[in-house]
């Protein structure tokens, strides 16, 4: 098992190596162990790209330099540096970073993977022309939203894009990660930030053949 339930009053005592998500009941959250998690293959781990970044490479909405947030084991990066693209990858999961390198190494692609706090992107030392998220923003509770922007700012050079896709509240059931609503995005996003769009898309899953219900969204640093 890689995840508990536990109290909200004793999140404070958790490491920061876990992914926190509410649960069904608003008083309690369900606690994901990553590390754990990456010494098999989680279900988000599907060993290729998402479509939906598939799509948008193809249509030449992805320019650039790339830096892939909470990238796991690599596959959407990997692939954009496939396409020509500068591509960096970061996550907080040793082992998912790990990983990604070995991926790297064994298709011979120059990929930058680095072991990194999505709250702490400032620490990079340089900006993206554009940044894609596949899975991180619906992680992130309502403390550290804000925070995430302004560190995603900091990474994105003026006019960049950043695509996010990320569970939508059409998707049924309590498991996963918390919902978003277009609300909760366009809220985030406010001030120096220009949303093109948000539309449906469905996010592919190892467990789930028909994909999961998402929300797209290509945000704009002004």
């Amino acid at each position: 098992m890689f995840s508990r339930i536990i109290n909200v009053s004793d999140v404070r005592q958790t490491h920061r190596q876990t992914y926190l998500y509410r649960a069904l009941r608003q008083t309690m959250i369900c606690m994901v162990d990553f590390s754990s998690v990456y010494r098999g293959a989680p279900p988000w781990d599907i060993g290729r790209p998402q479509k939906e970044f598939v799509r948008l490479e193809g249509a030449g909405e992805i320019v650039g330099s790339v830096l892939d947030v909470g990238c796991g084991t690599g596959e959407n990066a990997l692939f954009l540096a496939v396409k020509g693209h500068v591509a960096w990858g970061v996550d907080f999961t040793p082992i998912a970073i790990e990983k990604a390198r070995y991926k790297a190494t064994e298709r011979n692609l120059n990929v930058t993977f680095l072991t990194q706090n999505a709250l702490e992107l400032h620490t990079l030392g340089r900006t993206f022309d554009t940044v894609v998220d596949s899975g991180l923003f619906h992680v992130l509770d309502d403390e550290e939203r804000p925070q995430f922007v302004n560190n995603l700012a900091s990474v994105l050079n003026r006019y960049g894009t950043y695509f996010m896709l990320c569970f939508s509240e059409l998707e049924p059931g309590s498991y996963g990660p918390r919902r978003v609503t277009q609300s909760d995005i366009r809220n985030a996003f406010d001030g120096t930030w220009h949303i093109n769009y948000i539309r449906p898309a469905q996010m592919e899953s190892r467990l789930q053949i028909d994909g999961i219900h998402a929300w797209l969204s290509s945000i704009s640093k002004e």
